[in-house]
């Protein structure tokens, strides 16, 4: 199965998706920015700044509501593509490892429609907010930094055990239709049993690299309030400003290594497909 070849095929339009993504990066980028101005304008009765940030919003839903439109028939006619080329490369009588791969299929879809954008929203806007977090407090900046190490080694660390826990729940999954249509009560009760305890598994260590990382993130949000007043930010909007990019870097960083395990997750299942 060839899901470079699909790729390439769809190259143009993967890339005009991924420019009305970048769009929308930019003025979420901007967004903090804007509403600072829009505060500080309104406490001196200038409303200029609050219209120019509704334009921005205005202009944010335009583009987001474009891009979703095209992007939920764009990646349809690639899901369509790709599992018309895995009906004619899995073998005929393989009906359950092919039923298994129709629906890790539609996590790879799904996965560029829905969390690609995101993620590229959130690298962007992790960048673009670190620095203009180190323009506006150097200090803050190196807490940013060091609390988002602690986070990426939260993840590192359990990288491995996700892509083994990955890996055993797609094989029950590739063997679920052919257990279902054995007359196997206890077959099936162990089936069932173990496909629970691989998703509780999996849930269980995601919950625990999630609390840990907002842990961190949490200090670092209190230290960064306590620094901005104590370098004599005060101005309401200013502060306001920094703080919510710091709230929105700290946003990026917990959601990042999701992504990272769901690549991990879809990393597994591209091995299996483009092995037929």
């Amino acid at each position: 199965m060839d899901i470079k070849q699909v790729f390439k095929q769809n190259k143009f339009r993967i890339i005009f998706t991924f420019l009305l993504i970048l769009i929308e990066a930019f003025i979420g980028i901007l967004l903090p920015l804007f509403i600072g101005f829009a505060v500080d304008g309104a406490i001196s009765s200038n409303l200029n700044p609050v219209y120019h940030l509704g334009g921005l919003i205005a202009l944010l839903v335009i583009i987001g509501g474009c891009r979703r439109l095209f992007d939920s028939r764009f990646y349809a006619k690639m899901y369509t593509q790709l599992s018309e080329q895995l009906a004619h490369t899995t073998a005929p009588n393989a009906v359950s490892m092919k039923t298994a791969r129709l629906n890790m299929l539609t996590e790879i879809t799904e996965f560029l429609e829905n969390q690609v954008p995101e993620l590229i929203q959130h690298t962007l806007g992790l960048v673009g907010v670190a620095l203009i977090i180190l323009s506006l407090n150097v200090t803050i900046f190196w807490w940013a930094l060091a609390a988002s190490f602690l986070v990426m080694l939260v993840y590192w660390l359990s990288s491995r055990k996700t892509v083994r826990l990955n890996g055993e729940l797609n094989n029950e999954m590739e063997a679920q239709v052919n257990i279902v249509a054995q007359p196997n009560a206890k077959m099936l009760k162990s089936h069932i049993s173990r496909l629970m305890q691989l998703n509780i598994k999996l849930s269980d260590l995601e919950t625990i690299n999630f609390s840990l990382s907002w842990l961190a993130m949490s200090g670092f949000l209190l230290l960064s309030i306590v620094i901005g007043v104590a370098d004599g930010v005060t101005e309401y909007g200013a502060l306001f400003a920094l703080i919510m990019y710091v709230y929105q870097y700290i946003e990026s960083v917990v959601s990042l290594p999701l992504f990272y395990q769901q690549w991990l997750r879809l990393k597994e299942i591209y091995h299996r497909l483009t092995t037929i």
